[in-house]
């Protein structure tokens, strides 16, 4: 009885484990089927991120305004984060002073004008004088001629005229000559004027580049000096992708060629732009630390700059990558 139940037993037990192997077998076709697609797109993922030729680092054309005027900052409309245009004004300071300034320049250029003769209405009774004492010469001439009239009035006369004509060139050589003095000093007076209306606009604050401010320095109501840095503006919608490569693959790389940019995007994905070489640098240097290139071996790189059209997600300072193939790889 004992040697029938230990047979029974084991015949289940046999059973039992025929059955967890026919069930294994059908599990491990499933885990297969799921695994490999897996590991292929993993491999492929990693190894879409790794291709680059270079990498570097994001950079935008950023300009600094400041002060070309002293004076109290008596408007000044700008903020953080302000979409600017080019040269459209956003601030002004004080100008009590050099208005004031230039109404008195105004007034000078006035009062000098004001002393400019009239040389024809000045010299008008001269000229007819000396007409007469023509006209009476040549009338005792002819006087003279029927022996009318003596030699010595001619001669007189003859003086006489002369006197006139050298006394009216006199007269008009000193008009001209104080005309040309108040020329000459209302030039100056309007170069005065001319340097206080530069001064004006430069009272004007405007942003050079149309961008977006990064930083503000001063406050409206401010006394600021000529140099002091008002705000920082940069031209976003343009990045320059500052790069690095080996001289291996300078000689591959023309200025004007377009090449992929990829951008980080999230944590683990990337972002594709194209792009275009617009400068090569002439002048070898050493790695930098922060850069890798693709011939880790090389002692000396040359920096390039590759401009990209900012869709807004590309931020200054991030790092970025660089295929040289045509088109972008998606």
């Amino acid at each position: 009885m004992g040697t029938t139940g230990a047979i029974v037993s084991g015949n289940r037990l046999r059973k039992k484990g025929n059955r967890l192997r026919k069930k294994g077998n059908h599990r491990r076709p499933a885990v297969g089927r799921w695994l490999m697609p897996a590991l292929l797109l993993a491999a492929a993922c990693s190894g879409r991120l790794q291709k680059y030729d270079a990498t570097g680092v994001f950079e935008a054309t950023e300009v600094v305004v400041s002060a070309e005027a002293t004076g109290k900052l008596l408007w000044f409309d700008v903020e953080e984060g302000m979409l600017l245009q080019a040269n459209l004004p956003v601030g002004c300071v004080d100008t009590a002073q050099l208005c004031l300034q230039r109404r008195q320049v105004q007034a000078r250029i006035k009062a000098a004008q004001s002393r400019r003769v009239d040389i024809p209405v000045q010299t008008a009774a001269l000229e007819q004088q000396v007409a007469t004492a023509k006209n009476e010469l040549r009338r005792f001439e002819n006087l003279l001629k029927s022996d009318a009239a003596t030699q010595k009035q001619v001669d007189d006369l003859r003086a006489q005229a002369a006197l006139l004509e050298k006394q009216l060139a006199a007269q008009k050589s000193a008009m001209e000559t104080a005309n040309r003095g108040v020329a000459n000093e209302t030039l100056a007076l309007k170069a005065q004027l001319e340097q206080l209306d530069d001064q004006l606009k430069k009272c004007a604050v405007a942003s050079p580049i149309a961008g977006t401010v990064l930083t503000k320095y001063a406050q409206q109501g401010e006394l600021v000096a000529t140099g002091k840095a008002l705000f920082k503006a940069a031209n976003l919608e343009c990045m320059t992708l500052r790069a690095y490569i080996s001289s291996s693959q300078l000689t591959q790389l023309k200025i004007g060629q377009p090449v992929n940019v990829f951008a980080d995007f999230g944590e683990k994905d990337a972002k594709a732009y194209s792009g275009a070489i617009t400068w090569i640098s002439d002048k070898a240097e050493f790695t930098p630390k922060t850069i890798q290139t693709r011939d880790e071996r090389a002692n000396l790189v040359y920096a390039i700059k590759i401009a990209v059209k900012n869709d807004g997600y590309i931020k200054r300072g991030m790092y970025g990558e660089v295929d040289f193939q045509l088109g972008i790889a998606m």
